[in-house]
């Protein structure tokens, strides 16, 4: 059974909502004045760790940052 219900447009522009909703994160970022800009944009930094295992056991952890634009 089709349906005729309208479809979201970022799902209509072959994207997924994550990637949606970080677009206009970025936009609305842009458009800050100082010094909320530089505050809004040093939240937008990614930090995480991450282990590969060998034998069982966890091999030393690395730091990873990931920052949108790098």
């Amino acid at each position: 059974m089709a349906s005729n219900a309208a479809m979201p447009f970022w799902r209509a522009a072959g994207m997924t909502y994550i990637t949606y909703s970080n677009m206009c994160a970025n936009m609305v970022r842009n458009c800050l004045k100082e010094p909320y800009r530089s505050e809004a944009m040093s939240r937008e930094k990614v930090h995480f760790a991450f282990s590969k295992w060998a034998e069982g056991k966890p091999q030393k952890p690395t730091i990873r940052s990931d920052t949108p634009g790098e």
